[in-house]
C-alpha cells in the first residue's frame, strides 16, 4: 500500500474541542439524535441539473460532496464534520449534493465536474460557477469560515485568481479564499501542477500587508510543493526565516498545523536540500512544533496522529523509502506503537476507526514494526464496514516483506469481498498489477482475473469515466508490461477478443470508446 496522504487523511478530522477553543458553547456543535445534513443524492447529469434548478430559485449555492463508502477520510467527514450543529445550520442556506462514487452515473459526473481524489467538496454559484473546493485537511472552524465567504457571495476562485495575476487589488477575504483554496483536489484546472510552487510563492508576494496568516500559509504551501526542491522556488534566508518562526510560535504553528503536518519532509527538503547543520536545525525545530500539536487537545485524534507520522517521515529523510527495519529513535517508535494500540483500544466509532487504523498501521510498518501493523489491521477487520480497504493494505504488507503467495492471497480476497462497480474496478486493478508482479507464471489466473474485470466493466455504463478508466487502464499496463517478451500472445489475444466486443457496444461520447479500444493496444500501434 502506498503511503497515505495526509492531506486527504486529514480531510474531516476535525474535533469539538476546536470548536470549544473559539469560546463558543459545547451544545452548539454537539448535533442532536434527530439532526443531519439533508443531502441530495446525485447519480446521473438529470439529478444535478435538478439541483441546479432549485439553487437558482432558492438563490443558493451548491455544495457538492463526492466520496465512497471505504474512503478513510470520507469516513472522518461523516464521523465529525458532517455531524457537527454548525455544520448542519450552515448547509440550510446551501443545496447540499452527494454523490457516492459507486453509484450508477458517478464516474462520468466526476469527469464533469473534474474530480478525481476521494473525498472532494466543491461550492459552487446557484448559476454553476465554482466558487471554490473547500479544503478539509484544516479543522472545522476554518472550514466553515471558508464556506461562509462563499455563502456572503464571494467571487468564483478563477476569476480572484486571474485578478491576483493580474495585479489587481484583493480584499482580505479573497485572499483567504485563494489561500484556503484546496489545491490538493484542484486537479489542476487553476493551475498545472508544475507551476504551482511558482504561483503560489507570487500570491505569497502580492498579499504581502493584507492578511499575515494568508501570507504565510501560500508560502508554505509553496515551499511544501515544490517537489523536493524541483520546482523552481527560489529559497532565501528571509524564507529559512518564516518556517523557523512560524515553528517556533505556538500560535501560529497551530494555525498552519495541516501544511506542517502534511508537508514536513518536503519543507525540510526544500529548504535544507542537504543533510549537515542547517538541516538538524529544521528538523529539530520542527520536532518542538509537532509534538507539541501531538499534545493539543484541541486537534482530533487523526491531526494528532499526523503529527507523530510527520516526525517519522523527517527521521526516515536520509533512509531509503524501501528500508523495512529503519534504525529510528526507540523513544519514536514506543510513541508510534503506543499511539496505535491506543487508537484501537478507544475508537468505538466504526467511521472513525476506518479512517485512523489504517493510518496507525502505515506509521507502524514506516517505523519498522510490521508485526503490530499486520496485527492491527487483522484485529480490525471484523470492526470495518469495508474490511476489503484493509486487506489491500495487509496485502502491501506481505508484499514489501517479501511474502509473496500471503500477499496475492490479501489481494484476491480484497478484491473478492469489494463492493460497487467502481470499487471493484479499482480492487480488481491492484490484484491484478500483483499477479503480474509477483506471479508473471500464472497467466490462467491472470487471464481469468482480466477477463471477470473486462466483463464487470461491461456491465457499468460509467465503466470507462474517471476513476474506473483509470483502474482499467491499470489493468492494460499490467497486462502490456507482463507480456512484454510476447510470451503470453494467446493470453493477451484472447482478452483483445472479448473488449473488441465490449469496446464496440460503448458510447463514442467522452472518447469512451477511445479509452475502451486503447487498453490493449500495442504501444505504437493505432487502435
Amino acid at each position: 500500500m502506498k503511503k497515505p496522504n495526509r492531506t486527504a487523511f486529514t480531510i474531516a478530522t476535525l474535533s469539538l474541542a476546536a470548536a470549544l477553543s473559539m469560546g463558543l458553547p459545547h451544545a452548539a456543535f454537539a448535533a442532536s439524535a434527530t439532526a443531519s445534513v439533508a443531502w441530495q443524492a446525485a447519480s446521473a447529469d438529470a439529478d444535478i441539473d435538478k439541483a441546479f434548478a432549485q439553487a437558482k430559485a432558492e438563490k443558493k449555492p451548491v455544495l457538492l460532496y463526492w466520496g465512497a463508502k471505504w474512503c478513510p477520510p470520507c469516513n472522518q467527514l461523516k464521523a465529525t464534520l458532517f455531524n457537527r450543529q454548525d455544520f448542519i445550520e450552515q448547509t440550510q442556506a446551501i443545496v447540499p449534493v452527494h454523490i457516492d462514487g459507486d453509484s450508477p452515473g458517478a464516474q462520468k459526473l466526476g469527469t464533469r465536474f473534474k474530480v478525481r481524489g476521494y473525498p472532494t467538496m466543491i461550492l459552487f454559484s446557484a448559476d454553476g460557477r465554482e466558487i471554490t473546493r473547500l479544503p478539509g485537511e484544516i479543522d472545522a472552524p476554518q472550514v466553515i469560515k471558508v464556506l461562509q465567504l462563499g455563502l456572503a457571495g464571494g467571487r468564483p476562485v478563477g476569476d480572484v485568481l486571474a485578478d491576483a495575476k493580474a495585479g489587481k487589488k484583493l480584499s482580505a477575504n479573497e485572499w483567504r479564499l485563494l489561500g484556503f483554496y484546496s489545491w490538493e483536489t484542484g486537479e489542476s484546472q487553476l493551475v498545472p501542477a508544475a507551476e504551482l510552487p511558482a504561483l503560489l510563492s507570487q500570491l505569497a508576494g502580492a498579499s504581502q500587508g493584507v492578511d499575515a496568516e494568508t501570507t504565510t500559509r501560500l508560502w508554505l504551501k509553496a515551499v511544501a510543493a515544490n517537489n523536493d526542491g524541483k520546482g523552481g522556488l527560489k529559497v532565501d534566508a528571509k524564507l529559512n526565516e518564516l518556517v523557523h518562526q512560524v515553528l517556533a510560535s505556538p500560535a501560529e504553528s497551530r494555525a498552519q498545523m495541516d501544511v506542517l503536518t502534511n508537508g514536513a519532509g518536503d519543507i525540510v527538503k526544500t529548504l535544507t536540500p542537504e543533510a549537515g547543520a542547517a538541516r538538524s536545525k529544521l528538523i529539530a525545530a520542527f520536532e518542538v512544533a509537532l509534538k507539541r500539536l501531538e499534545a493539543d487537545a484541541s486537534l482530533s485524534r487523526a491531526d494528532r496522529l499526523g503529527a507523530l507520522g510527520a516526525r517519522v517521515d523527517l527521521a526516515r529523510l536520509d533512509v531509503a523509502k524501501t528500508e523495512l527495519a529503519p534504525k529510528l529513535n526507540p523513544a519514536l517508535v514506543k510513541e508510534v506503537k503506543d499511539a496505535a494500540a491506543k487508537a484501537d483500544r478507544e475508537i468505538t466509532d466504526g467511521y472513525e476507526r476506518q479512517a485512523v487504523i489504517s493510518s496507525a498501521a502505515h506509521w507502524l510498518g514506516q517505523a519498522g514494526q510490521w508485526k503490530d501493523s499486520d496485527e492491527l489491521l487483522k484485529s480490525s477487520l471484523a470492526k470495518s464496514h469495508s474490511p476489503y480497504y484493509l486487506m489491500s493494505q495487509l496485502g502491501g504488507n506481505a508484499k514489501k516483506q517479501g511474502r509473496k503467495d500471503e500477499a496475492l492471497r490479501w489481494y484476491e480476497d480484497s478484491f473478492n469481498k469489494s463492493e460497487g462497480p467502481a470499487t471493484r474496478l479499482q480492487w480488481g486493478s491492484g490484484y491484478v498489477a500483483a499477479l503480474t508482479e509477483l506471479a508473471p507464471q500464472d497467466a490462467a489466473r491472470i487471464e481469468k482475473t482480466a477477463a471477470q474485470l473486462f466483463s464487470e466493466a461491461a456491465q457499468d455504463k460509467g465503466s470507462f469515466y474517471e476513476r474506473s478508466a483509470r483502474s482499467l487502464q491499470r489493468v492494460g499496463s499490467s497486462l502490456q508490461k507482463w507480456n512484454a517478451d510476447g510470451k503470453h500472445d494467446a493470453s493477451i489475444a484472447r482478452l483483445k477478443t472479448q473488449l473488441d466486443g465490449i469496446c464496440s457496444k460503448v458510447d463514442t461520447a467522452d472518447k469512451q470508446r477511445a479509452t475502451c479500444e486503447g487498453l490493449l493496444k500495442a504501444p505504437g500501434k493505432k487502435a
